[in-house]
């Protein structure tokens, strides 16, 4: 029998009650205060953004401050109090707890909470990321610009109230679970970057031209076309309307890209449209981002873009974006940018004059071969090592779950 497992039997035979937050504590919104108004030194406070970028479940001290005469004029949560995120951008955001820990009250800004009670506020703080915490929260938020959950609906939030020897124990339990979690996962995060060290090093080895390669101009191997310089009204649907931000490192990233009626497309198209093996490169802003456009799915090209379609059989087409994004092109692109007042571009008609140096047909395949198997070594969140940070973040969210699950009290 576990440790938890026999507190239970003991101090819980019957169960745990399961309270609404706002019977079971006082619930205090902050009151608004700005980033402009943070300063380096002053009275410490917490705006509602950091709980969910700067801070993890507990902490003693803070990372911003105030003038202490506008501080005078605002809400503060006391050490022992559980500060909670009432608004964010996505659902998920919302409910994200900082256990306040430190040995002063701090100030908290407008869309947060201070959750006051006798409960332990650490088990607080790791209830509130529980998949428990989000169905009960989920009815109660309203989305418009940003999410937000009413003091009201938060305070109808039901948590289990087990006795405090139960909840210092979960607390224990799940704060050493987390710190080795954190501690392997930074350990795999030092290894991903290490690989992703040592394939930039790889990449700039294997594209540097040696015996066998032969020197061309981009004009001898590809076609240069430019898109319209307009954008269209964008739809929910539709074909796709890419952009220079759908550009990601050699591939294109449709989370990023936009989409546009069927009678615009038919506009936008008219000088060129996207297709399978095309590579796609921004020629303002953004400048030296490429992808390979390896679909048949019909798009049409956002302004600052243009394409490049491989002609003859001399190069393979996705070695042609590998090409450009290597470190000998980037560098003539760098020395070929225009620097503007408002902003850096490169000449679409000097493009086709550029040298661009390539080997033979049968060394292009290898080296994409090889490079595609290092890159989804490195970046495939289906595999290696990003996966495995996923699986070790699932396990302690799937434990905590399971420990925070408690029967509730037989009447």
């Amino acid at each position: 029998m576990s440790r938890i497992d026999e507190l239970i039997a003991r101090l819980a035979p019957d169960g745990v009650p399961h309270l609404p937050m706002g019977a079971v504590g006082t619930l205090t919104r902050g009151r608004r205060f700005v980033k402009d108004d943070i300063v380096s030194a002053g009275t410490p406070c917490i705006h509602y953004g950091e709980i969910y970028t700067r801070y993890g479940l507990s902490a003693k001290e803070a990372f911003s401050f105030l003038p202490p005469d506008k501080a005078a004029t605002l809400r503060t949560a006391q050490p022992g109090d559980v500060i909670i995120a009432s608004a964010g951008e996505t659902v998920e955001d919302i409910g994200k707890a900082v256990a306040w820990l430190g040995g002063d009250d701090v100030v908290i800004h407008d869309a947060c909470y201070a959750f006051h009670s006798e409960l332990d506020p650490s088990f607080v703080s790791h209830f509130l990321r529980t998949s428990d915490f989000h169905t009960q929260a989920r009815p109660a938020i309203s989305s418009s610009k940003i999410s937000a959950i009413s003091l009201t609906g938060l305070g109808k939030v039901r948590i289990p109230v087990p006795p405090h020897e139960i909840q210092a124990e979960i607390v224990r339990i799940l704060d050493g679970f987390q710190e080795l979690e954190a501690e392997l996962e930074a350990e795999l995060e030092a290894e991903l970057e290490a690989r992703r060290t040592q394939y930039t090093h790889y990449r700039r080895h294997i594209l540097r031209p040696g015996a066998g390669w032969r020197a061309t101009t981009v004009g001898a191997v590809a076609e240069v076309f430019d898109g319209p310089h307009a954008t269209p009204r964008k739809t929910d649907s539709g074909p796709w309307y890419l952009s220079i931000s759908s550009l990601k490192d050699g591939n294109v990233d449709l989370t990023a890209s936009a989409h546009l009626s069927s009678d615009d497309y038919r506009t936008w198209t008219r000088r060129i449209a996207p297709t399978a093996g095309d590579t796609l490169f921004s020629y303002e802003t953004r400048i030296g981002q490429a992808a390979y456009w390896n679909t048949s799915e019909p798009a049409a090209l956002g302004r600052r873009m243009g394409l490049l379609r491989p002609k003859g059989t001399a190069v393979v087409p996705r070695f042609l974006t590998i090409a450009y994004l290597s470190p000998q092109f980037q560098a003539h692109i760098s020395e070929k940018t225009v620097r503007g007042s408002t902003v850096d571009r490169i000449s679409i008609a000097d493009l086709p004059n550029w040298p661009i140096s390539l080997p033979d047909v049968p060394e292009q395949h290898r080296i994409i071969d090889l490079l595609e198997s290092f890159d989804a070594l490195v970046n495939d969140l289906s595999s290696g090592l990003p996966a495995e940070i996923a699986a070790r973040r699932q396990q302690y969210e799937h434990y905590r779950d399971r420990l925070l699950a408690f029967e509730a009290l037989r009447s």
